[in-house]
């Protein structure tokens, strides 16, 4: 059985082999994702400024829920309005070293759904 430790070693390792073939720019930032065992994160961020221009997460008050399915979808909805507010049409998919399977896949199907084109 592989320990917690050394499995986030290894998802480290593919997000930095993901992160070196790609980067968010001005016209289409970086949609990043990272999910904990309680929680799931997201940002949307300009990679030549170095600047998160738009973020959600299950952390925040207007969602109930925790790191499950239902909560990912949410999340994505929600990232997806924000970045409409800011002008953001399309974004570059960053899963974070994840398998695009589960919380990931459902957070990416929301967000295009919500109009996001990735």
């Amino acid at each position: 059985m592989i320990s917690q430790r050394k499995r986030n070693a290894i998802r480290q390792r593919i997000h930095d082999r993901i992160r070196a073939k790609m980067q968010g720019t001005p016209e289409r930032p970086r949609l990043n994702v990272y999910r904990s065992l309680n929680h799931i994160y997201v940002q949307v961020i300009d990679d030549t400024q170095g600047a998160t221009l738009v973020s959600a997460s299950t952390v925040s008050s207007r969602i109930k829920t925790g790191g499950n399915v239902a909560a990912a979808k949410e999340v994505g909805k929600l990232v997806a309005e924000r970045a409409h507010e800011k002008g953001i049409k399309k974004v570059v998919f960053d899963r974070g070293g994840y398998l695009y399977h589960g919380r990931i896949k459902a957070l990416a199907d929301a967000a295009r759904e919500a109009g996001l084109e990735f």
